[in-house]
Order: structure tokens, then sequence, then C-alpha cells
């Protein structure tokens, strides 16, 4: 943390404080009440939404957005991830057409907390492709783990204050599901959707129901499910990278040109991978429970019990046909043998290189594989929290929760059957830049010409738990100003482990000691729009076969505990500057972490123990320039904790010829710090409508890259000695690798949001409105290692997820009997990984996508309302390419477009 920084800051809100406290002390009336009700709204649907949101956000301490449920059990879009990106600054990433992650202002989903019903929550499922990700863990938390129907209210906060949890540097996103008493009486609501996939033409059911009532002002109590289930197909092309392959890997290249042979034969000309058509199928099931009872014994006191339970399951299909690239001569062929088994040659009869790339090849008798791969994935979250509110006086009050959570991620099944044969293929990336095409000129559908290869048996899981508690006092000084106090505990903590056994079939194959006639236990997979081509029964094959399921010791084995005990104090009040109203706070936040990491290094189990504290000022103030017109500030410091990857201690400690070398993770990182400025001018007109600008600047240090340290102390690792026999602390440690500190940045941006509806259009177009929001975000970071710079070498990026354009528009069209809108959204494309891969690429990226949505309904009586939903109208491609430089593609796939009509029924 830089010095600089914090000396400005508390500067700023020292002064601001002793400001505030001299106003407080003019101040000598009885305090009203320190509640923001919102209206009461006449109008219904689409439009109360927007009424209620926009009064939430002007009459908010901070700068922030929120979104409001539109009824009961209906919130604005199918996914809450989807909900949030039409919000400016807030970008998504989708899984099989559905919203996954949420990243807010450039910075990606680990920058972004998340909190469920005020207290901290974390949640993963994973991707179904590797070159996603699959399986990382991180702290992002998963938003299609549970049905927007829970939910009647998101809050994005955009700006820090002392009374947060310290934490998501990039924002915080707050859910909340429903209450009894934020409807008093009796109500229930009643959802059903049945709707259909373009690309898998299953019936996808959805449903939800809410049922609360309250009694006599002091009791209530409220119960929520959601259900839905449905089949998810992403289907295209990949690569899995370039790489370059001298002489085309062994391959005969005798029919080429002179100078595609001297060009070839350089070891410069790079060629995909794999060559595949492939697919990613899964069957999605989600069940979500919430339940809340209310008690109000008096005015003075409330109390709240929330139980949140949610299953998301999911059975996977991964199905590839592919011709593989030249990388060795095993793939393209070339008369290699390899554990006895003979590759025939295989011939390049015509080649088209363009940039030294091999973006067209007719091969003949190349290698050819198909890979079936199960998986099974299961998702369990519950949540348990008591608050509660208590006026103690007329000048004092207090609030609480306690609360648990718990989130486990098992992947008991994820499994790899590779079917062999060898033929004739063209591989062509002319026509299409990121989508390859292959002919394939023999039957890939006949079950006879393939034989087994291989099988690979994995398995992971992955447990995560919170434990918050918070005890917050309100202190009323006078009407205008409170000083706002608390403390705060929370125990997080994240383990798991993983299981394999591979190449489990390949011995045996090589020595001809299996059959390798797989027509017992084949199938034709039919579903892609490019060809057909041979998989395979797994139960049938690994019977046929004579193989068991086992899988290997626990590897990975980790353990990341943290611990965190905070205070702060705010001050809050209310004056006039130059004849203007103003609101403000400023406060302070200390709070101080304990990080205990255990893991299993190469020769046992390991544990380090780790901590660090600080204090965070913050400032955020309103100015009034007229009723309808806002200028909000705000400086602060907030931070991010780091990875859990890194966290986690599990490594190697070795010795190889009296040569000690340690490589571990780093319970010792001190987190990310972010020094803040935020600007906001905001204009309120008409019943819904508004117009705001708004700027940040996030100075950012403490990124974590691998630091590699040469003839060290064994000391200097904080290792225990007993990991390897003769260790002492003058033990010199040849090569210590780790992950540390090191690099710095700054990102800013500037967001500008329209929201109206277009009452001075004349006739029936009155009732068309229109809300859009425009994002410009910029950030770059020198990904080098410290090693690497300190020997002046650089590799500047944009940030990891940071799209520099967003951009979002909602047309709608509502009148009391019916209403339509169609939404658009644009995210600009983004580096993912921004690094070297072996020699395969130097990081990878996805393009630029529009997606876009439409949703409809018609009112039949007050009770009763009928809806259509339209989700990706234009089957929107996602493209991820290989190297930020040259782009090649990487893995390019659609999911096609779904479809939901359903009945909205309101007891």
């Amino acid at each position: 943390m830089k010095l600089r920084h914090r000396t400005l800051a508390s500067v700023l809100v020292i002064g601001t404080f002793f400001q505030g406290a001299t106003l407080v002390a003019q101040q000598t009336t009885t305090p009203e009440e320190d509640v923001i009700l919102l209206g009461e709204f006449t109008v219904q649907g689409t439009r109360a939404s927007l009424a209620k949101s926009r009064e939430a956000k002007q009459q908010a301490r901070i700068i922030s957005d929120t979104i409001v449920a539109e009824d009961i059990a209906k919130f604005p879009d199918l996914n809450l991830a989807e909900a949030l990106q039409r919000l400016p600054g807030v970008a998504i990433n989708r899984e099989a057409g559905e919203g996954r992650r949420v990243s807010l202002r450039g910075m990606g989903p680990d920058f972004t907390r998340v909190q469920l019903n005020g207290m901290e929550v974390l949640g993963n499922v994973d991707s179904p492709q590797d070159s996603r990700g699959q399986g990382s863990r991180d702290r992002a938390f998963d938003f299609n783990i549970f049905a927007s129907e829970l939910f009647n209210r998101m809050d994005v906060y955009k700006s820090f204050d002392a009374s947060q949890n310290e934490g998501g540097l990039a924002g915080t996103v707050g859910l909340f599901t429903a209450k009894p008493f934020d409807n008093p009486g009796f109500n229930a609501a009643l959802s059903a959707q049945l709707g259909s996939n373009t690309q898998t033409g299953d019936l996808q059911p959805r449903t939800a129901f809410q049922i609360s009532n309250t009694w006599d002002g002091k009791f209530g109590a409220l119960v929520s499910v959601a259900y839905s289930n449905r089949r998810t197909e992403e289907q295209g092309t990949n690569t899995y990278r370039w790489r370059p392959a001298g002489n085309a890997a062994g391959s005969n290249i005798s029919a080429l040109s002179s100078a595609d042979q001297a060009l070839i034969n350089s070891g410069q000309v790079r060629f995909a991978r794999g060559n595949r058509m492939s697919s990613w199928q899964g069957d999605a099931e989600r069940l979500g429970i919430t339940s809340a009872l209310q008690w109000k014994p008096n005015e003075n006191v409330e109390l709240t019990l929330d139980i949140l339970h949610g299953e998301f399951s999911v059975e996977r299909d991964e199905l590839h046909l592919n011709s593989r690239g030249a990388v060795s001569s095993t793939w393209l062929g070339g008369g290699a043998t390899v554990a006895g088994v003979v590759y025939p040659n295989s011939t390049i009869n015509e080649i088209r290189i363009v940039n030294n790339e091999a973006v067209y090849m007719d091969v003949t008798n190349g290698n050819v594989a198909t890979e079936t791969r199960r998986q099974q994935a299961d998702n369990t979250f519950d949540q348990v929290v008591l608050s509660g509110k208590w006026r103690i006086s007329d000048n004092l009050r207090a609030s609480g929760l306690i609360g648990t959570e718990s989130s486990e991620y098992d992947m008991p099944i994820s499994d790899k059957f590779y079917l062999e044969t060898f033929g004739d293929v063209v591989s062509d990336f002319t026509r299409d830049r990121y989508y390859g095409y292959h002919t394939y000129k023999f039957d890939t559908a006949n079950p006879a010409i393939w034989r087994a290869h291989e099988i690979d048996f994995a398995a992971s899981y992955q447990k995560t738990t919170f434990d918050n508690g918070k005890l917050d006092f309100d202190l009323y000084l006078s009407p205008r100003a409170s000083i706002k106090f608390g403390v705060a505990r929370q125990t997080f903590n994240n383990e798991g482990y993983q299981q394999a056994t591979n190449d489990l079939l390949l011995p045996q194959f090589q020595s001809g000691a299996v059959d390798d006639d797989p027509t017992a236990y084949a199938k034709v997979f039919t579903d892609h729009k490019d060809a057909d081509w041979v998989i395979v029964d797994f139960d049938k094959a690994l019977q046929a076969l004579g193989v068991t399921r086992t899988l290997g010791p626990r590897t990975g084995v980790f353990e990341v505990k943290e611990t965190t005990d905070a205070g702060y104090v705010r001050l809050d009040w209310e004056t006039n500057i130059g004849g203007y109203g103003f609101v403000g706070n400023a406060g302070f936040r200390a709070f101080r972490t304990k990080v205990t990491s255990s893991g299993l290094a190469n020769i046992g189990p390991i544990t380090a123990t780790a901590s660090y504290d600080d204090i965070l000022p913050s400032v955020n103030g309103t100015l009034r320039l007229r009723d309808n017109l806002l200028l909000r500030g705000a400086v602060s410091r907030n931070i991010n904790r780091p990875s859990l990857g890194s966290l986690a201690v599990n490594g190697s400690v070795t010795n190889t010829n009296d040569e000690i070398k340690v490589s571990a993770g780093n319970p010792a990182l001190e987190p990310y710090y972010s020094d803040n400025i935020d600007l906001s001018l905001e204009y309120y007109f008409g019943d819904v409508g508004y117009v705001a600008v708004g700027a940040y600047y996030k100075d950012i240090s403490g990124f974590i890259g691998n630091l590699l340290s040469t003839n060290v102390p064994y000391s200097s690792t904080s290792l225990p000695l007993d990991l390897l026999p003769g260790l002492t602390p003058t033990t010199n440690v040849a090569e210590y690798s780790r992950p540390v500190n090191y690099e710095d940045t700054k990102v800013k941006g500037i967001e500008f949001t329209l929201q109206s509806d277009l009452k001075f259009l004349p006739g029936p177009l009155a009732d068309l409105g229109f809300i859009g929001n425009l994002s410009f975000i910029d950030g770059e970071l020198d990904y080098a290692s410290p090693a690497e710079q300190a020997a002046g070498i650089s590799y500047v990026s944009p940030i990891s997820g940071l799209s520099d354009m967003l951009g979002n528009a909602t047309l709608y069209y509502e009148t009391k009997k019916w209403g339509a809108r169609v939404s658009a959204n644009y995210r600009k494309g983004y580096v993912a990984w921004p690094l070297a891969i072996a020699n395969d690429e130097i990081g990878d990226g996805f393009n630029s996508t529009l997606y876009v949505d439409f949703s409809a309904f018609y009112q039949i009586n007050e009770k009763l309302k009928l809806t259509f939903d339209a989700i990706n109208l234009t089957d929107q491609r996602e493209e991820q390419y290989s190297d930020l430089v040259a782009r090649r593609q990487y893995n390019t796939t659609s999911s096609g477009t779904s479809f939901f009509a359903g009945v909205n029924y309101r007891f």
C-alpha cells in the first residue's frame, strides 16, 4: 500500500469527520426516523419496477443501482446475472446461453463481493469447458445457482463506506429474498412456464410458488419454491490452441511446393493442435426453497429468520470428433512406432499457409479420434440468517445478524473415453476465421472402423463455509446527524481435493491385450450440425473391456481458512453548503484477518499461517443542486483478498542431486488495495425517468504474480523443517517459487445512463419507454513476472476480463392490459488469460457479443397474466480466440434460442 494514498485518504476523512462533528454540535432537536420509504405506485409491471428502482437509487446515501421485482415471484429477467447486466458498468459471462458470473467496472468476477440477505456468500458451480476454466477455485459467485423468482431486490453498491464489510474492490452485489412484511396480509402467487430451445428441442418446465401471510402486524411467514429442468447444448468447433511443428511432425509433404516444404521444415508454421467438431450437452435441474419468519412484538423490535436451500445438479456429455493437428508423430502419423503400435504414414496433399498458419490442409491417412466425456456435478447451497432491529430509545438503535452458509460443489464423475482410427480429412479455416470446417472422406458413423484407445477417470470435491456475525448501533445526535458504529466477525473456509486415474486402457491397447472392436458399445451422435460420429455408451464399454472404475489417491488437497474481526465508526449528517442541501458520511473501518492454509506437499501434509490488518477510510457525499439534480462524490480505500489458489500452501519440496527446490502457495499474501474516487451527476424527472453520468478512478496495488528466487535460506520459505530429512533454517534453497504481491495498476471509467417514458410521443406511442446505458473502461497491467521485470522485460495487457466498452438498451411498450420489451446487451471483446501457455499461444480472449432478448405479457384480469420470453434471439456465437496478437480460433460455440410461455396467477 502506497503511503501517499493512505495519507491523502486519511486527511480527507479526518477533515470531513470533524466538519460533520461541528455541524452535529449545532443541532439540538429530536432525531427523526432514519427510514427510507419507497412511495406508493399505482402503475404495475415494468414501470412499477423502474419507479421503485429509481427511488431507491435517488434516496441512497452512496453511489448505487437497484433492481426491484415487478411483482411477487416475478423478477425482470429469467436469470439474476442477466438482470444485472442491464445496469451500467456490469458485464456477465454465459454458459449454455445463461448468465453465470458478474464483473463490475472492468474487474473480473473474483473482485465482486456478493451478499445474500446481508451476509457475504460464495457459491461455485463450474464451466463445462476446460478452455473457460473448468473446476477453478476462486471467490466469484455463480448466479445461475438460483432461480430469479426467489428474489425481490438486487442492489449494486459502487462506492464504499465504513459500515460495509471490507472486500470486493470492484463493488458489492446485494441479493434479497422476499419477506412477509414486504406485502402485509395474505399473498400468494404462482408462476409456471414451459419452454424449449432451438438446439435441444426438449420441453423445459420452470415453475415458482410463493405464499405469505401476516397476523396482527406482529408475525409473518413466507415460503417460496422455484424449480426448473433444462436441457442445454453448446456446439461448434475448437482447436485447443495452435503449435508450431517442424516437418509437420513427420508427415509426407513431398506433394507440396518447395516453398511450402521449406517453410514447414523451418518449424515456423503453426498447426491447430486439434481440428474438433464439438458438443457440450447438459441436463440441468435447479431447486430453490426460501422461507422467512418475521416477528414484531412491539413497534421497537423486529426479528427476521431467513432460511434458503438451493440445489443445482447437472449431468453432462462432452463429445468431440477430432482430426488431430501436427504436434507429434503420433498425431498426424509419419510411420512412427510408439509402444509397439505402428502409426501409418500420413500425407499432406494440399496446404495453405497464411501468416505462418496452416489454415487449410488436405491429409491422407491422418490420425482421427473421438472423445466421449461424461460428468456429474452437484451443488448444494444452504444459508440460515437471523437478523434483528431494536429501537432502544429515541436516540439509540441497534441491529445485527448472525448467519451461516455452506456450499458444496462435487463432481464425483468426470470420465473420458477415446476411440481412434485413421482416415482422409480436409480442415478449412479459410471460410471463417473463427469456425473450422472439417470434411471426412470416410464414414465417421461406422463403429467397425474405430478402436478403443484410452480411458481416464477423475473426480473433484470442494466445500465452502461462511459464518457471519455483526452488531451495529445508530446513535442519533440530532434530526440531521448520527453516529453509526459496530463490530463484525467473519469466518471463511474453503477446502477440497481431486482424484484421477489416467491412461487406464492405453498400455493394454498398445500391447494388443484388449479387444479393439467397439461395435458392442458404440453409439452414433447425430445432433451436431456439421457431422455424425461414433461415441460410446460408457457403462457398456467398461463392461465389455472388463474395466472397473477406480480412482487414485487424493491429490491437490487444500484448505484455506480466514477469520476476520472488524470494527468501524461512521458519522452521518445533513447540512447546507452554499445554499444547497448536503448529505454525507465519513468513517473508518479497521480489520484484522488471520489466514491458515493447509495442503499436501509431495512428501506429506503441511500447514502455514499468516495475518494482516489495516484501517480503511471512506467519505461519501451528496449535494442537492436542485430537488431533482444530485451531485454525488466518494473517496475511499478498499481491499480484495487474494485468490484461493494462491493462498493454498500445497506444493513440493524436492532434493535432486543435493539441490533443494521449493514450490508452494503463499498464505502470507497481502490483499489487493484500491484507492477509489467516484463521482456521479444524476437528474430525475417524470414518474420513472432519470439521466446520469458517473466517473470513477481506482488506483490498485498488490496484484499477484509468481516470484522465483534462487539460493535463499530455507527459513525464508516459512515452511516446516520436517518436509525433508536434514533441513535446517540455513539450508540453501536453489530455487524457491511462490506467488507474491508485486504489481500496481489503475482502472478508470465513465458511465452514461438514460431511463425514461416516452410520453411526449403522439397517440399510442406515448406508452413506449427506453432504458439504456453505455460504459467506457480503461485499465492495463504488466503481467511479466517480478524476475522478468527485474530483467527489463514487460508484458502489458488489458486487465483480464476487462471489456473497454459495455452497452445496454431496452425499448418497452406497456399498457395496463399488455406490454412487451426488447433488450440488447453489448460486451466488447476482452482478454481472458494474458500469459503464454507452453509454445501454443500468448494468452487468449473472447470476441465481442451482442445478445438480444424479448419478453411480453397479457393481463387477462387482475389476478391472471400470460407471459412469453425469448432469450438470445439471434443465437449469438461465443468466439474464444487463441493468442492475443494473432487471434486464431480457439473455441466457437452457439447455444440456440430459448422460448418460454407461461402464466402468473396472484391469489
